[in-house]
């Protein structure tokens, strides 16, 4: 890199660059230098511009990037001219199994037990992330129940088809959606045997168009039967999350579904403790009324991490319901940064796992 501008304020150039570098990005031990994320900087008319790329999405990072190199380089933020990029990869998945086109990564959202929030969890870490920067997609697995269109206010769309496959439907936030919800007529039972619920969720995900997806959420029914089996023989994910509430009987089926995911080699990225307290609307007071820290111990006995402790509260709830997550973000930032940094923990320890390089091989055939 070319550094052969003039010094400012008795810093060289050199010495900005290594300043710049020893800055530590935030919830994490690393900095800028291991990331090896400085791509340019220039120096000119007492202006520093830099440059950083990442194997992640950092948008949300661009006013604390600032502020760091501002106060590392003794420059006025107004004078720092940053300019973030990301160059995401797709990760291995299980062996045997083939990535898809149009999808870099797949994350499963998982539980062992129904009604702890998995989907509302899944809704919000896409919104999380696509506000991060990084081009979301969400496939609702859960082809008895589907709730993904409502949560993520797309419910009175319906997907388009082009050469015989469905093209996603795109919610506020440039989520790319697809759900048997669309298709069938959500008032009705799906009263399907479990190898049609099977053939459904590979049509959903390997017959859509998706849209170079950087991060693609499937939201998992609960238990561990037929669509989490396909989901581990057929669908390539990288990794997995494990969604549960404090108490006792949720976390039981928790370790079922850890268990399960240990059996089939689909990395555990961590556990999320939902409903980990019930905060008041009126006074504000919390109470543990699932129990207390179940999820936390869970992690520490199975030795995963405890990606967040999420509450449960009514706006959540009511934004769920009307399909308005994106305004909850913003209007409610303390849950949106608890959103935030498991979501930021999930891509940190997605960008450690290797590699996928099966499409840089020709493939070999023996006639």
């Amino acid at each position: 890199m070319p550094l052969k501008q003039q010094p400012k304020k008795g810093f060289s150039v050199e010495q900005i660059q290594t300043a710049i570098e020893a800055i530590v990005l935030p919830n994490s031990n690393r900095t800028i230098a291991s990331e090896k994320a400085l791509t340019k900087l220039t120096q000119q008319d007492g202006n520093i511009h830099v440059t950083l790329r990442f194997a992640y999405p950092v948008a949300h990072l661009q006013d604390a990037f600032i502020q760091a190199i501002a106060q590392a380089t003794d420059t006025p933020a107004s004078n720092i001219h940053l300019t973030l990029e990301n160059k995401i990869v797709t990760h291995k998945v299980q062996q045997g199994v083939n990535t898809i086109k149009g999808v870099k990564n797949i994350i499963a959202i998982a539980s062992g037990k129904g009604g702890v929030g998995k989907s509302t969890t899944t809704t919000n870490l896409a919104i999380a992330l696509s506000k991060m920067g990084a081009r979301v997609g969400v496939l609702d697995a859960d082809i008895y129940g589907p709730s993904q269109p409502t949560m993520l206010g797309v419910s009175h769309l319906q997907p388009e088809q082009k050469d015989g496959k469905f093209i996603p439907v795109t919610n506020a936030a440039g989520i790319q959606t697809m759900s048997i919800g669309f298709l069938v007529n959500t008032d009705q039972a799906v009263v399907w045997r479990g190898p049609m619920v099977s053939q459904a969720l590979q049509q959903l995900l390997f017959q859509s168009q998706w849209d170079d997806v950087d991060y693609l959420f499937i939201d998992l029914p609960p238990g561990t039967g037929d669509v989490q089996l396909t989901l581990s023989q057929k669908i390539p994910v990288t990794a997995s999350v494990i969604v549960t509430t404090p108490q006792d009987i949720a976390l039981l089926d928790a370790r079922k579904a850890v268990d399960m995911f240990a059996k089939v080699n689909i990395p555990i990225l961590g556990i999320i403790e939902n409903m980990a307290t019930h905060i008041c609307s009126q006074c504000g007071h919390a109470e543990a009324i699932f129990g207390s820290d179940g999820g936390k111990m869970l992690s520490e006995n199975l030795n995963v991490p405890l990606l967040a402790q999420l509450p449960l509260s009514l706006p959540i709830r009511q934004a769920m319901d009307q399909g308005q997550g994106v305004d909850l973000q913003q209007t409610e930032t303390a849950i949106a940064n608890l959103y935030q940094q498991a979501t930021w923990q999930i891509i940190l320890k997605i960008s450690d796992m290797g590699k996928d390089f099966s499409n840089a091989f020709p493939k070999i055939v023996i006639e």
